[in-house]
């Protein structure tokens, strides 16, 4: 603010982007980029997600589960309203139950930590025919030791899906992740406009570690411009009232509306598979 500056592409954490908030008193735009938290979003204090949220991915994969004829799932979480490693289960257990699903176990674990999962595939074991989808928001590196703790018990024909922590944390380049179902922000295609981007920013020396997260923050920054073309203004305030009725803006990341909304575009969420070693997109839900 001390700077001069318009508006702002904050963290994707709550712990973060709340202070900034506050700090900003509503007069700013705060693009939380990378973040899929429900919370974070709110028009009225003019801070605007960039993509779908937790509830959207959990419920699009619950959806694809069902229409692949998964009616079993083991799920993996942090605890009930846990914000992401907790929230996303939820809302993947209630789409999942009301579309006539079955949760055959339920486990616990620590999120970004835990990657002896003995006690849990014990008790999975008892209970498990095989036939399960295994959901959870943790990181690929914890889903691909589950996975092989999983099939040292036996049970090698488990469906593993998971949320957009699976592409932060390169599901694709993890031994054991072929065949596991994520939710992406984007898929980088060969020879689109983010593959573009992506290569002109490897040839000027940056280090992308997570592809799918780039366009969210390329997004977050054109829409602020967007917001100071639609005010013709300069000021903060004008350039936050100006991005709350944006509509139809098509980004690298989709198309995205903010008017009528809470701050949380109404986005189509991918389903991808890491197949080869690639992620490929299997459809769209949304």
């Amino acid at each position: 603010i001390d700077w001069g500056a318009h508006f702002f592409v904050g963290p994707p954490f709550a712990d973060a982007t709340l202070p900034m908030q506050q700090t900003g008193d509503g007069q700013y735009a705060i693009f939380a980029a990378a973040s899929t938290e429900p919370t974070l979003a709110d028009a009225d204090s003019n801070t605007f997600l960039v993509t779908f949220d937790d509830f959207g991915q959990s419920e699009a994969s619950a959806e694809y589960a069902l229409s692949q004829g998964l009616t079993r799932a083991i799920v993996f979480t942090e605890g009930e309203g846990v914000p992401y490693s907790g929230v996303n289960p939820d809302a993947f257990v209630a789409a999942f139950t009301a579309g006539g699903g079955e949760i055959v176990s339920t486990q616990t674990y620590a999120w970004f930590v835990d990657t002896d999962f003995s006690s849990q595939v014990n008790d999975i074991a008892t209970v498990a025919d095989g036939t399960e989808v295994v959901f959870s928001a943790a990181a690929a590196f914890q889903v691909t030791a589950l996975r092989a703790q999983l099939e040292g018990q036996g049970l090698d024909g488990l469906t593993y899906m998971g949320t957009d922590a699976m592409d932060a944390t390169g599901v694709q380049f993890e031994t054991g992740g072929e065949g596991m179902i994520h939710t992406p922000h984007t898929i980088i295609a060969a020879g689109g406009a983010n593959d573009m981007l992506f290569q002109q920013a490897i040839a000027a020396g940056v280090e992308l570690d997570s592809l799918g997260f780039m366009p969210l923050y390329v997004d977050s920054m054109l829409l602020g411009i967007q917001g100071i073309l639609d005010c013709g203004c300069t000021e903060p305030s004008g350039i936050a009232e100006a991005v709350k009725n944006i509509s139809g803006f098509e980004g690298t990341s989709g198309t995205i509306t903010y008017a009528g909304t809470n701050g949380i575009p109404d986005k189509a969420v991918p389903i991808a598979q890491v197949q080869g070693g690639e992620n490929v997109l299997l459809t769209e839900i949304g």
